[in-house]
């Protein structure tokens, strides 16, 4: 028991150094998502605009299918419906083993099908490998100036693939898009979904686009530039958009956001489904991480090194390119900084540093030194200072065993109190992008509405908790049923 008592006693005393290295990670972790209320400003206002192109360019159009044949029909029948000369697009299927008649059915509608059977590699990334193999095999890779990557539960507007052309034909080399939602009023699974796709594009995709930085692919819904995928395509993990997001910014792309190509997709409406989805997509940004981050961390310090100039102009233009050199290092290193803060298991690092300096070595403190007038409600969010102004309640507790275990308690209260002010706060994004995005989201009764705003909260609940499982769990990828029979028309996505 002296022994105890004594190493207590001494882990208590190296707190004071404990609590500077809690500060600093402290202020790292921010820095790392500083310039976000930047982008929420921004993305208030403004998005990256196109004008309309002057050339109608060729594009292979990849899906990758597994038992679909409820909804990839539907799919198709929305492409065949576009404003896009027919001859400039063709539609390729990798019926990734498919028991069903996904092949046949897809066939039938005028779709080029190839059909996969690996039961070792199960990831949508390995299938679009092997229909990139066929693709390249068969019709050449760069005979197409671009590729268009859908799911087969996706929609698309009758303008979808002239408006991504325009932003194709201004330059952009990878380009995402307007992710609406079929099944958004369904339940209140469906709708945490859909705000956070919204979200996404008011937060994230908008701002970047302006700005000309690296916004984040998110898994479909977005075209690249046949040169992505000139030696094949390789990304393979959990989460392939994420490693194509990251393996893109690293060298040196741009990835931008055309406002005005709009589609739907599908989301879960079955919380053990939703569930394993989530713990799929936590997984695979870590593995993006540990691939991408060393690699993102070097261009932030390094730049983009291999940007090439002409020296052989005259000495203005030489000024200019250099001037233009300099600026897109600057571009290029704050893209890559960007998406490795998105990368960076930010949820998780902070619960190692909060379960080590607060609840462990902080509670040994409270052994040697005792509860002196600890406040049951305590913290700076608006919950924890209403509360503590209803119900002011102190606690003193004399030094010993006691005080530990209670001081421990104490600590693991707070967090959840201040988690539950953060989550109360977020409603209000769920209002904000009801309210801003009015006129693309369909009519949904305001008791309903109201019932989303409330249950808002629980998709970053999930999405935090999946990421403390992800590290330690082996996840395996398995397919997310689609069975909606809605169609385009009845979106009014062809007016």
């Amino acid at each position: 028991m002296e022994f105890i008592k004594e190493l207590i006693t001494n882990i208590a005393s190296t707190y004071p150094i404990w609590e500077k290295v809690y500060k600093v990670i402290g202020i790292i972790l921010s820095v790392l998502v500083f310039h976000k209320a930047f982008y929420f400003v921004i993305g208030m206002f403004f998005t990256r605009k196109f004008k309309k192109a002057n050339k109608n360019h060729k594009y292979g159009i990849c899906i990758a299918a597994r038992n679909e044949e409820k909804v990839i029909g539907n799919l198709i029948d929305s492409i065949h419906k576009q404003d896009y000369p027919k001859d400039l697009y063709t539609i390729f299927v990798v019926a990734d083993n498919c028991t069903d008649s996904t092949a046949e059915l897809c066939r039938s509608k005028g779709a080029i099908v190839y059909e996969r059977f690996d039961n070792e590699h199960k990831t949508k990334g390995f299938a679009l490998q092997f229909l990139f193999k066929q693709i390249e095999r068969d019709y050449k890779t760069d005979s197409f100036e671009a590729f268009f990557i859908f799911d087969a539960d996706n929609l698309l507007k009758s303008n979808y693939l002239s408006k991504m052309n325009d932003a194709f034909d201004a330059g952009c080399k990878i380009v995402t898009s307007y992710r609406n939602t079929k099944n958004f009023d369904e339940n209140w699974i469906s709708s945490n979904y859909a705000l956070h796709w919204i979200r996404s594009i008011r937060t994230n995709h908008r701002a970047r686009s302006v700005l000309r930085l690296a916004t984040n692919i998110q898994g479909t819904g977005f075209l690249f530039s046949n040169e992505i995928v000139k030696d094949g395509w390789k990304y393979t993990s959990l989460t392939e958009d994420r490693a194509l997001t990251a393996d893109a910014v690293a060298q040196g792309y741009q990835i931008s956001y055309q406002d005005e190509a709009e589609f739907y997709d599908e989301q879960p409406i079955n919380l053990k489904i939703a569930l394993r989805q989530r713990l799929r997509w936590s997984k695979g940004h870590l593995q993006a991480f540990a691939e991408s981050g060393p690699y993102l961390f070097i261009n932030i310090i390094f730049g983009k090194l291999f940007i090439k100039t002409n020296w052989n102009k005259d000495n203005k233009d030489k000024q200019k390119n250099i001037f233009l050199r300099i600026l897109e290092s600057i571009r290029h290193r704050f893209a890559s900084f960007d998406t490795l803060s998105q990368l960076t298991p930010i949820a998780f690092i902070n619960l190692v540093r909060w379960l080590i300096v607060s609840v462990i070595i902080y509670s040994c403190v409270q052994y040697t030194e005792g509860l002196n007038g600890m406040q049951l409600f305590t913290g700076g969010t608006w919950l924890a200072k209403l509360l503590n102004s209803l119900f002011a309640i102190d606690i003193t507790i004399k030094p010993g065993f006691k005080a530990m275990l209670i001081g421990a308690l104490l600590t693991i209260w707070f967090r959840i109190l201040y988690r539950m002010g953060i989550y109360f706060s977020n409603m209000l994004m769920a209002i904000y992008v009801f309210i801003v995005e009015d006129a693309r989201i369909k009519k949904i009764p305001l008791l309903k509405k109201i019932w989303f705003i409330i249950m808002w909260p629980w998709f970053d609940i999930i999405g935090r908790y999946t990421t403390y499982v992800a590290v330690f769990k082996k996840v395996d990828w398995k397919p997310i049923p689609h069975e909606s029979k809605i169609t385009i028309d009845d979106l009014g996505g062809n007016k």
